[in-house]
Parts: structure tokens; C-alpha cells; sequence
């Protein structure tokens, strides 16, 4: 609908500062706070504002609800000596499973909001910072006073395999529904939601419930433990990516040949799931939807991975993008590829040179058709 004038300053103030109160508004236009009042009404009649926390009904945007850490990463030199010191390289950067997918999805163009929770400690100034630079919008994330952020640690063989990880993510646990309450508008007014298993399965199961009907959720399963927490939901999950051992947990079947695959995704979409993007490492991926289409694809591996622990999560990021952007299955699945690929050529768990033209690139590059 049209806006006057005044409606479009009042809201351009918003979209720069959505907690400013009406007095504020009305002292910098120097109008009356009444009259301050009458607009936002109006402009909350138009839909362009959601709420009382003045939330700008931005659209075609993603919400991610889920982890936000930092990586400390460890990479031997030579194969590991247990029990000893082992020489190698060391690594910083910013993760966790939502933020990761996140930043790769504000790398390939999407507007993101992230929810997570934070502690008030270096980290958490670690974290906004990175969001802030890569274009994701932390600003309604809890923050927990006292509290460390979230931490991973993984230590990578001489191949740049993951050898073992450690991670806390205890922070993550005071993230809560009457939290969410406060954000509803955001979440509502977003194309999709993205979550991940480190929230707690009662979150998870309150997220899907309050929000499952009305909004495509596409859910990381992150681990085989963490995994669990999805199966009472899967009715609202629209979009999930697991790898096989997660599927078998998933689907409560085994899994290990290509027909174990099938069977198991066709478990999941029985349950309600819309769409299962089932990870096959070097063998590429597997896909299934509730409208009996089923695609495997695969791209030419690289020789040599710098870091492993971003592909899911930039796979994942390709995924939401191409359903943003209404891409065709076969590109969809391609575009996937080349993105985990992008992620594991770089030593970051992010991949800072992410971008649709990459990705383009790496499909032109190693396409095996």
C-alpha cells in the first residue's frame, strides 16, 4: 500500500533503529508523540511493520534459531601420537551449525536474522563482530550475563580429517519459547526458518509446534546424539539434511547400502517431511520429497581438504538459497555440492570468498556430466 511521506520517514528511522521509542521519533521529526503514534498504527495497518517492538516487515528474508560458537581448530602435522603432544597448526574463526549456515547464506546474497544466545564474554564480541561483517543480523540474540558463549574444539589429522571434537554449548540451553515470544514478529514475517539440534528438544519440539504450520523449517541434524531431538518432529519439518548415520537414527533403520538409503528416506517423508537431502561424502547426495521425485548427484572430490568441518553447513546454506531463489532440483542439488566444496577448500570454517560466482565456478569446474 502507499506510504506518505512521513510514514516513510518514521519507518526508515525503524529499519535503522527498530527499538527506538515514540518519543525519540517524534523529537527528531519534531512532531507531536501522538501524531508518532497514529503513523506507526498505520503503517502496522499496512503491513510494513510487525508488532510492538516495531519490527520491519522485511521480505524474502531467512531466520536461523541455533548455535553460534567459536572453532579453535588443530591440525597435526603427522599422524597423532596418543597420549602426547602433537605438533601442528592452530586456527580461530567463528562457527556453530545456524551461524555458519547463516553467514553462508549472507555470503550468497540472502538477508539472514540469526537467534542465538550469547554469554558477555570475548567470544560473544568475537561472534557479533563476524556477523556484522558478513552481513547477518545477531541484534535480537539472547545475551546471558556471566555465562562463557559457546565453544568448539576439533583436532584434524594430518589430511585435514577430523580426528575428534569437543564442544560446549551449555549457553545454548537458556535460549527459551518466552524468549522466542519477544521475537515472534521476526520469525513470522521470515520466507523460512533454520534451525539445528544444539537447541533443547523441548525448544525444538515448541518451535515446530508454534511455528511448523505456517513456516518451511529446515532443520541440520548435526550429529547421530543430537539427532534424537528431531524425531518427534519430523511431521513439521518441511526440509531436513542428514548423512547416513544420522539417517539411520533419523528413520530408526540401518543403513548402509543405496537401497537403505531410499527405504530410509522414504520413512521420513511417510512421517511428513517434505524433503530429504541425504549427504553421501565423495559419492555426492541422495534426494527425496514428498512428491515422489528422487535425484542423486555428485561432483568431482577435491585432492585435498583444508579444513572438513564447514561442508554440511554451507551445503545446507545452498540449499535454503536455491529454495529462495526457486531453483530447479538439478541445480539445486549442484549448487549444494560446489558449496560444501567451497567450504573444505578453505581453512576458515566459513569460506570468505563465498558467492553464488563461486559456486558457479566450482560447478563448471568439476561437473561429472
Amino acid at each position: 500500500m502507499h506510504l506518505t511521506q512521513r510514514e516513510r520517514e518514521i519507518l526508515n528511522i525503524i529499519k535503522a533503529q527498530p527499538e527506538i521509542e515514540q518519543s525519540e521519533i517524534a523529537s527528531r521529526l519534531h512532531i507531536a508523540r501522538a501524531s508518532v503514534a497514529v503513523h506507526i498504527s498505520n503503517l502496522q495497518k499496512k503491513g510494513h511493520i510487525l508488532g510492538r517492538a516495531y519490527l520491519v516487515n522485511e521480505s524474502d528474508y531467512v531466520v536461523g534459531i541455533g548455535a553460534a560458537n567459536v572453532d579453535i581448530h588443530g591440525r597435526s602435522k603427522k599422524s597423532f601420537i596418543m597420549h602426547d603432544s602433537n605438533p601442528g597448526h592452530m586456527h580461530i574463526s567463528c562457527g556453530g551449525v545456524t551461524r555458519n549456515i547463516s553467514e553462508n547464506c549472507a555470503r550468497l546474497g540472502s538477508e539472514v536474522k540469526l537467534i542465538t544466545a550469547l554469554g558477555d564474554d570475548a567470544f560473544a564480541q568475537l561472534i557479533r563482530s563476524s556477523c556484522r561483517a558478513a552481513g547477518v543480523d545477531a541484534s535480537r540474540s539472547l545475551v546471558v550475563p556471566g555465562h562463557p558463549s559457546s565453544t568448539y574444539i576439533s583436532l584434524l589429522d594430518e589430511h585435514g580429517e577430523m580426528f575428534v571434537a569437543l564442544s560446549d554449548m551449555s549457553v545454548l540451553q537458556r535460549l527459551d519459547m518466552s524468549y522466542l515470544r519477544q521475537c515472534e514478529g521476526l520469525i513470522k514475517g521470515a520466507r523460512l526458518l533454520v534451525l539445528d539440534t544444539g537447541l533443547s528438544e523441548q525448544l525444538i519440539e515448541d518451535i515446530c509446534g508454534q511455528y511448523g504450520k505456517d513456516l518451511p523449517i529446515f532443520a541440520e541434524p548435526v550429529s547421530t546424539t543430537y539427532a534424537e531431538k528431531l524425531k518427534p518432529c519430523l511431521g513439521s519439518i518441511h526440509t531436513v539434511k542428514p548423512n547416513r548415520q544420522e539417517l539411520s537414527v533419523l528413520s530408526g533403520t540401518e543403513v548402509q547400502s543405496a537401497d537403505d538409503v531410499k527405504r530410509a528416506c522414504e520413512i521420513l517423508i511417510e512421517k511428513g517431511v517434505k524433503r530429504v537431502f541425504v549427504s553421501m561424502g565423495s559419492e555426492g547426495c541422495f534426494y527425496m520429497d514428498c512428491e515422489g521425485n528422487t535425484a542423486s548427484r555428485a561432483l568431482r572430490p577435491l585432492e585435498e581438504m583444508a579444513n572438513a568441518t564447514g561442508a554440511g553447513d554451507a551445503f545446507m546454506a545452498a540449499v535454503v538459497y536455491s529454495f529462495m531463489n526457486k531453483l530447479p532440483l538439478e541445480k539445486t542439488l549442484d549448487f549444494a555440492l560446489a558449496a560444501g566444496i567451497a567450504a573444505i577448500s578453505s581453512e576458515d570454517t566459513i569460506n570468505p570468498s563465498m558467492s553464488a560466482g563461486l559456486i558457479e565456478k566450482i560447478i563448471k569446474e568439476r561437473s561429472l556430466s
